[in-house]
């Protein structure tokens, strides 16, 4: 992991891995050197603009973009500003706000969601169901995390919207990456 994603773990009094969840000691956690020098020394190309990135840098450089930002400014998006007695519309599923689950706070975006939950909840020992997960296509509406603190501090540092494309399905999206994956090599 790199240092920014293990930060948060090491911030609370038991730190668990971001992967399997089992405890480890911080003092033991050592830099990979190789890693960091392969995501230095590896690019890829951007999916808007298709410029070559390093991997180091490339989230940096998907979100300032102009390419992909217009990609983003074409999807459909429905973000509720103030309660409505109108239906949301069912064709486009809300993957932009959430409700908080533990205490039903509404309207969170998935930066605002992790905020609100490391200020209001970061001592709730309750099991949650994700609600950026279960908002999704492949998302179990029923899976609850075992430490949803931990779960969104390392998984929802980033929009889906910036890496996914909702309108192909897996399958698809596999025979994309695999494609892309053979060009480059």
């Amino acid at each position: 992991f790199c240092g920014e994603c293990l930060q948060p773990c090491l911030q609370v009094p038991s730190p668990l891995c971001p992967l399997c969840r089992v405890p480890f000691d911080p003092k033991k956690v050592e830099k990979a050197a190789s890693v960091e020098k392969q995501l230095s020394s590896y690019k890829a190309p951007c999916r808007g603009c298709s410029k070559k990135v390093t991997l180091a840098k490339m989230r940096s450089h998907v979100s300032s973009c102009a390419k992909v930002q217009e990609q983003m400014a074409n999807c459909p998006k429905f973000v509720p500003v103030v309660p409505t007695s109108q239906p949301i519309p069912s064709n486009i599923p809300n993957r932009s706000t959430f409700v908080c689950p533990y205490c039903g706070a509404r309207n969170l975006d998935q930066q605002e969601l992790v905020k609100h939950c490391m200020e209001n909840h970061r001592n709730d020992p309750n099991k949650v169901v994700c609600p950026v997960c279960s908002a999704m296509p492949w998302g179990d509406p029923s899976y609850k995390s075992a430490n949803f603190l931990q779960h969104l501090l390392h998984r929802h540092k980033f929009s889906y919207d910036t890496f996914v494309d909702y309108n192909i399905d897996e399958e698809a999206a596999l025979q994309a990456a695999l494609a892309l994956s053979l060009s480059e090599n």
